[in-house]
């Protein structure tokens, strides 16, 4: 049995595998709730894969004391050849993203869109190689920025049944402004990738995976947790070795 633990920008996730099988998965809004269960949850656990863009690894490995945990870092070896020139600065769950989706789609152009905290654009070409992609502020990032930005615009959650192109008030246009156009942006570079480099899988992860899956015109899978199935791939690739 595989524990996967991701730490993200938003959410800590924690999934358990049997092989490639998810079995089980937690989400926590805060990391006490997190640090109240993981002791438990890790019961039985052969191995185990931590990955974070937004705690230090180094401060997690005493409360998992009785699993030897894999840091995933930029140093970890992977299953697909990484050509992303700061690897340094390469956010984790990018890289766990694309492993993930090239676990799917072995020999295919790939295309991830992770939908979370930002949009993040993340490309795997047909030789199993991670070369790179975009980043782009996230649904609820964009209304942050609208209303921290000016004077007089009210802060808005990101709802998740809007779907107006024009909006008829201060509201709506906010909305329309943040969430319809980042579908219409969304839509435009999936084309742009397809003019790039011809035929080309889509998948969709992270917590807007249903938004943009309800919405985007170009056909898509959606995995909302690539993220965790990526990381399992990475320890089950540094297990067997």
């Amino acid at each position: 049995m595989n524990l996967v633990i991701d730490f993200g920008n938003t959410r800590i996730k924690v999934a358990i595998f049997r092989g490639t099988e998810q079995t089980q998965l937690f989400v926590y809004e805060n990391q006490e709730k997190f640090l109240a269960e993981i002791k438990t949850i890790s019961a039985g656990i052969s191995s185990c894969i931590i990955s974070s863009v937004s705690t230090n690894i180094d401060e997690l490995g005493q409360f998992l004391s009785s699993i030897v945990c894999l840091p995933f870092t930029s140093t970890t070896p992977i299953p697909i050849k990484n050509l992303y020139e700061s690897g340094s600065t390469l956010g984790s769950d990018r890289l766990a993203a694309a492993v993930g989706a090239n676990a799917i789609f072995k020999n295919q152009n790939v295309l991830n869109i992770d939908t979370g905290t930002c949009i993040k654009f993340n490309f795997i070409n047909k030789q199993n190689e991670f070369v790179g992609g975009s980043i782009a502020p996230g649904l609820q990032m964009r209304l942050n920025a609208l209303h921290h930005f000016t004077a007089r615009l009210p802060q808005l959650e990101a709802p998740a049944s809007f779907d107006k192109l024009i909006g008829k008030n201060t509201e709506e246009s906010l909305l329309s402004g943040a969430l319809t156009n980042a579908i219409l942006e969304t839509d435009a570079v999936i084309n742009a990738y397809r003019q790039e480099v011809g035929e080309l899988k889509i998948i969709l992860s992270g917590g807007n995976t249903d938004f943009f899956a309800g919405r985007l015109k170009n056909s898509i899978f959606a995995r909302p947790n690539l993220v965790l199935e990526g990381l399992n791939s990475i320890l089950i690739h540094n297990v067997t070795r």
